[in-house]
């Protein structure tokens, strides 16, 4: 009897992390949740809700703050930061500040699913982030790499893909608010680069935080329901549970097709390189025919298309000059500023 009690006890435990995640997913489609617990219980924590985008409010602990590594180089000193708003959730937090006086403008970079990383620690990749007097800061999305570690096998990013949106769109602005704390870098001069998923959710982000105000992005993913339904990245034979209009409804709230258009971000550029075979034809068609102005849509044929385009300014060059414009005394001057639109599906130069 003994032995069958430990058994159920342990039954119960395994089965407590499961009505967690139905209980988020619910909340990002927009459903509440009912417990049979009477408001004679204790208290417990509330369930983050990643379907409202600025919903700082639920589910997040006080954030705990550690320098975990401090690197100075001649042009630029390094930090890495252990931030963390959530239980077993702790995350990196890679800051690069030129060695200059006073506060410095900020780019946030936020690279694919995929990623590791790793490049925030390469001395070259900071030097040329901090170049011009400008701070870097990189981390990586939920459900990312060592955010990844204790989750079961079966889970991956798409697989969970509503809370690594909404996780990290949330943990977007929670950096933004350390970086506003720490009291050297300008917040009026914010931007953010993203790539690949990382590019869905900077969008999702600057709809969300008015601090961002330049966007630079590379092969977004979104239009979910084409992208779930032809991405390669998804097996054939998972593809059919996430066509189910469950898991479509927990995602619609997500989709970066529907803040594309109505986005108040001062300056943007979306970059696309149409052999990228992640995100599918059809999709990439929908997200560059939202963006409100045509020229703010840059097309590249093949990556030698895209690496000869960054030769001269390299992966910071556009939106450091357009940060550098950003000031009061030009916001009239947007549409002046803008970038031009650049196709190059048919040349490798730029027109």
């Amino acid at each position: 009897m003994r032995v069958r009690g430990i058994h159920l006890l342990l039954l119960i435990l395994l089965t407590l992390p499961g009505r967690t995640f139905a209980q988020n997913a619910a909340a990002a489609s927009g459903e509440k949740t009912e417990s049979k617990s009477s408001a004679k219980s204790a208290p417990t924590l509330e369930i983050e809700n990643w379907g409202v985008l600025n919903d700082l409010k639920t589910g997040l602990q006080p954030p705990t703050i550690a320098e975990v590594e401090l690197d100075e180089q001649q042009q630029f000193s390094r930090q890495l930061i252990r931030v963390q708003w959530r239980m077993h959730d702790p995350i990196e937090l890679w800051v690069a500040r030129p060695k200059v006086s006073g506060k410095v403008p900020v780019v946030l970079y936020l690279y694919g699913y995929d990623d590791t990383g790793d490049r925030f620690r390469d001395n070259g990749w900071c030097k040329r982030a901090t170049a011009d007097g400008f701070a870097a800061v990189g981390f990586v999305s939920a459900l990312t790499d060592y955010r990844f570690r204790f989750r079961p096998l079966r889970q991956w990013f798409v697989s969970e893909l509503a809370e690594s949106l909404g996780t990290t769109v949330h943990d977007v602005q929670l950096i933004l608010n350390y970086l506003t704390a720490r009291g050297d870098m300008d917040m009026d001069q914010v931007g953010m680069f993203g790539m690949g998923s990382g590019a869905s959710i900077a969008i999702l982000a600057a709809h969300a935080d008015p601090r961002i105000k330049t966007l630079d992005l590379l092969d977004p993913w979104g239009d979910w329901p084409d992208w779930l339904k032809d991405s390669p990245l998804i097996l054939d034979g998972d593809r059919p549970k996430y066509l189910t209009p469950e898991f479509l409804k927990s995602v619609a709230a997500l989709d970066p097709i529907a803040y594309l258009p109505t986005l108040k971000t001062e300056r943007l550029r979306l970059q696309q390189t149409l052999s990228e075979p992640d995100t599918p034809k059809t999709a990439k068609e929908r997200l560059a025919a939202v963006v409100p102005d045509p020229s703010q849509v840059v097309k590249y044929g093949n990556p030698g298309d895209l690496l000869k385009a960054w030769e001269t300014g390299g992966l910071s060059g556009w939106i450091k000059k357009q940060m550098r414009l950003q000031t009061p005394k030009d916001s009239s001057d947007d549409a002046q500023a803008a970038p031009s639109g650049v196709d190059l599906t048919r040349s490798g130069t730029n027109k």
